[in-house]
This record gives structure tokens, sequence and C-alpha cells, in this order.
């Protein structure tokens, strides 16, 4: 097994269905002992998106993962991500640990200032997981000819997710010099409809549940996705034909405030000459072409860790297809799935270098997506819980 600062960035990049990937154990490798789970998510996010504050919790959950991502030793080969809509999870080499906390302490502190958003911020070293007998594989899956992302197996980050947010404690972070840097946000697109008119977005998180042998299930649960909506490009819920850029002041002000902690002039109308001038020079450019082009291959509408969140467009009658195969599953005990139906999905961005492509798509379902579906999820948890 690979181990050290660059155990993830040298793990075979499997080009295969993913059904098939997640079916052989053997595709995976164990995460090093000394590597941490870190996780950064806004608390009662529930309350924010009731408030209709879902594009602003899309927004800092964004930050997470650019703050992070934008640490001079971090790159997409060394750290593998996940976004989940209100909040993000990564898993950290030692060498890297304290300057993230450090940088998602200040995004914290700007969100809580800006927004009143309060970030459980928190970590957990891989190799107490291990000593609980606890599972935490990996592997790196290419799911577009652009985009390879991480894959887990085992409940790993589920309870190490658990245990941080349990006890949140944000006060021990020691702030080093290391400096936030949100350059390469931006959240310039408006709510983006389906491909197709008659189309809606699904929003769905599913969790296998007790000694399941979740590769298994999760990877009949892939295929039966590609065969009732397609593979992966036909059911992404963003086409280039259906972008809208939001030329919003109270938008272009709350990134502002995101990336930059405050509200400045010279920020806010230099951001809105770009975004008035940016639809132009998207579609009339070479450098404008190929970003768009790109841009529906690196969006990111899948996160495999140790459950499946994806967010997909398709008809009514597809989704009634999937239900009753997850229903059957449910009623066997073998997974829970929680769900939220919108009429369009919300994008937000990560460009480091618009000339080499060097860019990518977070998507999450309209009105709080993956945060309503996790709250069914949660709720049909609690209540099988309750009827032990």
């Amino acid at each position: 097994m690979g181990k050290g600062y660059n155990f993830y960035s040298n793990l075979k990049i499997h080009n295969t269905s993913l059904g098939e990937l997640l079916g052989d154990h053997d595709n995976f490798q164990e995460v090093p002992g000394d590597w941490f789970v870190l996780v950064a998510d806004i608390i009662d996010s529930t309350t924010a998106v009731n408030n209709g504050q879902h594009n602003e919790v899309n927004l800092v959950a964004t930050g997470c993962v650019i703050a992070v991502m934008n640490l001079p030793e971090a790159d997409y080969g060394a750290v593998p991500f996940f976004f989940g809509g209100d909040g993000a999870t990564f898993i950290i080499p030692p060498t890297l640990k304290d300057k993230a906390l450090s940088v998602l302490e200040k995004h914290n502190r700007n969100s809580r200032k800006n927004f009143g958003f309060e970030l459980s911020i928190g970590f957990y070293q891989v190799e107490k997981l291990y000593k609980e007998n606890i599972e935490l594989k990996i592997a790196r899956a290419k799911v577009s000819s652009a985009l390879v992302i991480p894959v887990i197996l085992g409940q790993g980050l589920q309870v190490a997710e658990n245990i941080i947010k349990s006890r949140p404690d944000n006060s021990s972070i020691l702030l080093d010099e290391t400096p936030l840097n949100l350059q390469g946000m931006e959240c310039k697109w408006d709510k983006v409809a389906p491909p197709k008119q008659e189309n809606e977005v699904l929003s769905l998180i599913i969790s296998g549940c007790g000694h399941t042998d979740f590769s298994k299930i999760y990877s009949q649960i892939m295929d039966k996705i590609d065969t009732i909506y397609g593979s992966s490009s036909e059911r992404k819920p963003i086409s280039v034909s259906k972008l809208k850029v939001k030329l919003s002041c109270q938008r272009i002000n709350n990134e502002m405030k995101t990336k930059i902690g405050k509200w400045a002039l010279p920020v806010f109308l230099k951001n809105f000459m770009i975004n008035s001038i940016g639809p132009l020079y998207l579609r009339n450019s070479q450098v404008g072409r190929n970003y768009l082009s790109e841009l529906v291959e690196l969006s990111d509408n899948l996160s495999l860790d140790g459950r499946i969140n994806t967010v997909i467009t398709g008809t009514k009658s597809q989704r009634d297809r999937l239900f009753s195969d997850l229903d059957k599953l449910e009623q066997q005990g073998l997974i829970k799935y929680g769900y939220h139906i919108s009429e369009e999905s919300i994008m937000s961005c990560y460009v480091k270098d618009l000339k080499t492509n060097d860019h990518i798509h977070f998507v999450d379902g309209g009105d709080g997506g993956y945060t309503m579906a996790a709250n069914v999820l949660k709720e049909k948890f609690e209540s099988a819980s309750k009827a032990k």
C-alpha cells in the first residue's frame, strides 16, 4: 500500500463503469492510517435553507472546498474531497491538516460575520477508525472524459463525520499565517433548468444499513441508475444551452463577502463589469468556448463517500422506476434513501485557470437539494432507531 503525501495521486485511475468498480473490493486501497478525515459543515443548514438562504449555503460550502484546494501544497491529485451542498469532507495527509484547519476557521469567521452561519470544523485520524474495525478504502474513477473523482468503500467517513459533528470544538483550532485564499470562486450562473423541459431534478442520497456488503448493493444501484436514466452525461442536470448569468447585485455582494470577508466598492465594481461582459466573452472567444465545452464534463454531480450522493435529471416515470427498486431494497433492510425534487439545479464554480481548462463545477439541487434529501434520510434512520 502506498503511503505518504502522494498516496492518493499515485492510485490507479479506473476507467470502467461505477457499478463494475464498486463490485470488486480489489479495486480499492486502505487510506493510510496517519491521514485524517477533515469535515467542515454548516450547523443547522436546514433552517437557513428553509429561510431562503440556499444560495448562500451553497456558496459557503463551495468556499470550504476552495479554501483547502487553494493551499499551495494542495491540488486535485493530492487531496480527495466530497462536496455535500452544505459543507465538505476531505481526506488530508498529516502535512496539510493544520493549514487546512486554519483556513477553514478563517472562512468560518467570515461566514459567521456576513451570513450568520456557523461551521462545525474538526478532524479524526484514520488509524482510530481501523482500531474499531471500521473500513475506509478509496479508489479513483474516471466518470467523464475530463473528470476523475474519489470513490469510498466502507463507513469510515460517516463514522468520522458523526464523531466530529457530535463534539465540535473550533476553539481548539490554531490559526497560523496561512492566508484564506478563495480566488477562483465563481457563482455567476442563475438557477439551471434541466436540459429537457419535461424533466425534473432529483437530489438523491442512498446509505447502506447494518452489516450490508455496501459494495455489492451500491454496484447494483449504480447499474440500475445507468439502465433507467442513461449514462452519466445523459442524466447530468447541467447543459450549456440552459446556462444564464445572473447579474444580481446581491449575488455579487455575497460572492465578494465570501471571498474577501467584507464589502469593498472597487471589488464590487470590478466584479459587476466582469459579469456584465462575461457572457459575451465566454460565447465569442476561443478560450470561452473551450471553457463552456468542458463545463458539463467537469460538473460534479456525484459523490461516492461511502454513500451514493447524486443530482440527476429525468422524468417522473424514470424516478418511479428507480424508487420501486430502492423501496424493495429498503424494505429488505439493506439501504435507506432520502431525496428532494426541484425544477432546477444550482451550480458554483472553482476556476483556477480558464485558459488551461483547470476548473470544476459543484452541482446541487434547487432549494437546498442535498440538505433536504439528507433530512429525509436522517428522519428514516431516527424512526428506525425508535422502532427498535
